[in-house]
């Protein structure tokens, strides 16, 4: 007999008065057999760690911890919290700490690479990067690296890979230059003086680091966003998978062969699941640059928007499964696949899930790439755009594995007022309403799920007990349009300005305060007031925090950036003539940025709700529940039941019977039972949670640890803390 661990106190004091007050004799042998049967069902364990991003090599996002359960998950307090002191109002922080015994390892709001004893929130050591102390930037997590001779922290800062003692926070000089590695050697000759970077931490298997990258998406030039794997010990590139490939490769007749050497992006930026028995790495792939113009790279464009199987050895492909058709959404594979199971006919099957920007689960067999569920080839709306050629269809899951929204009509504006649902009706009366993949056009046109998803870089947890994917999801839309990159024969500084600010910098730089990824426009403004226009030009080709750098504007379009951001020039005027263009040349269509679509009081335009957590049953692609994520304080105060929000981070899922998850711009963490979505726990936050928890075990005691950073794309408050719960 076994019962579940989280009775194990109930079943502790039922032995305890059975066996010694009432029935010695009675129970004998049955009792001993009965305590055996308790005994097999383990207990926390000792000691285990969180030694890899989002938990495994599977990135199951899961934990065989139980001590933290269903029936005293209420009693969850908070016992530490290290505060990092180096935020600023344009950090956030989306690292999923790592735990190896009793030491764990994080990334602070500013970069730097951090260790804390994991029982108390002490830190060990801290390394610096920059020559500057105040940065910022995107950083997911580090990699744990435990060699014959010493074990080494990897993370990456700015646009090199750094190899860290984990013992003492010191470089190693062994690997590669000085103990870090240029992040661009490896590329193209023209991506030497581009934006690379890796937000996400690689993975390890045997003596190689497997690590994707972060590259330019914009109408300028964007590095190639090859995969490379690194030898641990020297930093020496052991093998490159071109996810553009060269020509005659297999592929590159998915490109217009006239510009395909030109292509840029098509990069794995939400990080890799490896499967060591079968020596094989899986990731996803992002859009080619540029996200919302593809006249310039005809065909389905392999391989961006794929999943992908590598050897991990070699790199040689083994499949792919393109998700998306010639991407001129932005809609990147964000995150790891799943290595799960499904069941078929009492036969368990090794596959891979994959969750999308557009809230469709992909299940492909772990072998072959074939999907094990029933994937159609729908007909979509084709784009107007002059040069444009989109796809014809896109690939829909079957049914059950849609999880987000998916069309954005008439009847679907808000209805959380009366006020607001005429105000979102006259603000879209002339814009183009629809089913996902509408293509990007002149008029505004509607996207939903919008550009960051669905899903994004928190991607989804598995629950093996259930086979069954738990993943958060975002239902709010956006809207974009398209306008041409050709300038007048003369043109403003500050209308020039204007333009290159709205197809490059509006999806991160906000004109909503508190609406972006970074600081917003109002607050970039004011930042420029306060800086001479050659600091600003050499930001904004250097790139800072959270910010890449645009090496390739030329210098008339930087004193147009720094016209409009400084609101001036409007007198002052550019010859066409006399113009070098970084982009115009090559994309003649541009957007005019990812643009929110919100109520009068800067609510989002749609029913809700906003924000979602799903379960989906894996064997019968079936959603088990779905329930809201997260609400507007201000909405729960007048009496409206949670509505969800948008969110960013992940879910963890353990054998307690739990789910946790951050993620929400009410900047709570929550507790949800795993089989029926209802809610058990919450706490507020210092800051938002964009970020994944980590649980882990030390000396028998179970522990829960988030980033409470705020700010990021959500656009709350940026806070530094990393807050650490357990019971009493």
């Amino acid at each position: 007999m076994r019962l579940p661990l989280e009775n194990a106190t109930f079943l502790n004091m039922f032995c305890f008065r059975t066996s010694c007050l009432r029935y010695p004799l009675v129970l004998g042998v049955s009792l001993v057999i009965f305590l055996q049967g308790c005994m097999e069902q383990p207990s926390v364990a000792t000691g285990h760690s969180w030694p890899i991003y989002h938990g495994d090599n599977a990135a199951s996002h899961s934990s065989p911890l139980s001590e933290i359960n269903r029936t005293n998950v209420q009693d969850l307090r908070l016992v530490w919290s290290f505060r990092a002191g180096d935020h600023s109002s344009s950090t956030t922080i989306q690292c999923n700490p790592i735990v190896v015994d009793d030491r764990m390892y994080l990334v602070s709001p500013g970069l730097k690479a951090v260790a804390l004893n994991a029982v108390t929130g002490e830190e060990l050591w801290r390394f610096n990067p920059f020559e500057e102390d105040a940065q910022g930037g995107n950083s997911r997590g580090l990699t744990y690296y435990a060699g014959e001779q010493d074990q080494r922290i990897f993370y990456a800062a700015g646009t090199y890979l750094y190899a860290l003692d984990a013992n003492s926070g010191e470089v190693i000089a062994g690997f590669g230059q000085s103990g870090r590695v240029d992040l661009r050697q490896g590329l193209t000759a023209g991506a030497q003086g581009m934006t690379v970077n890796a937000t996400t931490p690689g993975i390890i298997f045997e003596n190689l680091l497997i690590l994707g990258s972060r590259v330019g998406e914009g109408p300028s030039a964007a590095a190639p966003g090859y995969i490379r794997a690194y030898n641990t010990a020297t930093g020496n590139i052991a093998w490159t998978f071109k996810t553009i490939p060269d020509q005659g490769e297999p592929g590159s007749d998915t490109w217009s062969a006239e510009t395909r050497s030109q292509m840029g992006g098509a990069n794995s930026w939400g990080g890799f699941s490896l499967d060591e028995d079968r020596g094989m790495v899986f990731c996803g792939t992002g859009s080619a640059s540029y996200d919302h113009w593809g006249g310039n790279r005809i065909g389905t464009n392999l391989f961006a928007n794929c999943v992908l199987a590598l050897d991990a050895r070699t790199g040689e492909r083994k499949w792919h499964y393109q998700v998306v058709h010639h991407d001129i959404w932005d809609y990147d594979v964000p995150c790891q696949p799943n290595l799960v199971q499904i069941e078929r006919r009492g036969r368990r099957i090794d596959a891979v899930a994959q969750a999308t920007k557009m809230g469709h689960l992909f299940v492909l067999d772990r072998e072959t790439g074939k999907p094990l569920h029933p994937v159609a080839e729908v007909r979509v709306p084709q784009s107007k755009i002059p040069g444009e050629q989109s796809w014809p269809t896109q690939p829909f899951p079957i049914v059950g594995l849609r999880y987000a929204q998916q069309s954005f009509e008439q009847e679907d504006i808000t209805n959380i007022s009366a006020e607001a649902n005429s105000f979102v009706k006259d603000l879209t009366s002339e814009f183009i309403f629809g089913d996902i993949f509408l293509p990007p056009s002149e008029t505004p046109t509607m996207t939903i799920p919008q550009f960051n998803g669905g899903t994004d870089w928190g991607g989804a947890a598995y629950d093996s007990s259930s086979r069954s994917i738990i993943v958060n999801c975002s239902n709010e839309a956006e809207w974009i349009s398209m306008e041409r990159a050709q300038i007048d024969d003369r043109i403003s500084h500050f209308d020039l300005g204007e333009k290159i600010f709205r197809s490059t910098c509006q999806s991160c730089h906000s004109q909503k305060e508190g609406g972006g990824a970074a600081p917003s426009f109002a607050a970039m403004r004011e930042a420029s007031l306060a800086a001479t226009d050659a600091e600003f030009y050499s930001t904004v080709r250097s790139g800072k925090g959270l910010m890449p750098g645009f090496i390739h504007f030329t210098d008339q379009e930087l004193q147009a950036m720094y016209a409009y951001v400084s609101e001036s020039g409007k007198g002052n005027y550019f010859n066409r003539g006399e113009l070098e263009m970084s982009y115009a040349e090559q994309v003649p269509w541009i957007a005019t940025g990812h643009n929110e679509l919100k109520d009068d009081r800067g609510f989002p335009a749609n029913k809700p709700p906003w924000g979602t957590l799903t379960s989906i049953n894996l064997d019968e692609a079936k959603i088990n529940w779905q329930v809201p994520l997260g609400t507007y304080p201000a909405l729960e105060r007048e009496g409206h039941p949670p509505t969800g929000t948008f969110n960013m981070g992940g879910p963890v899922v353990t054998a307690g019977g739990l789910v946790f998850i951050a993620a929400t711009m009410d900047e709570r963490i929550r507790a949800f039972d795993k089989d029926t979505g209802e809610k058990l726990w919450e706490h507020q936050l210092d800051a938002g949670g964009y970020s994944t928890p980590s649980t882990y075990a030390v000396d028998g005691k179970q522990y829960l640890i988030i980033g409470a950073g705020g700010g990021g794309k959500p656009g709350t408050k940026s806070g530094q803390a990393y807050q650490c719960f357990a019971l009493p």
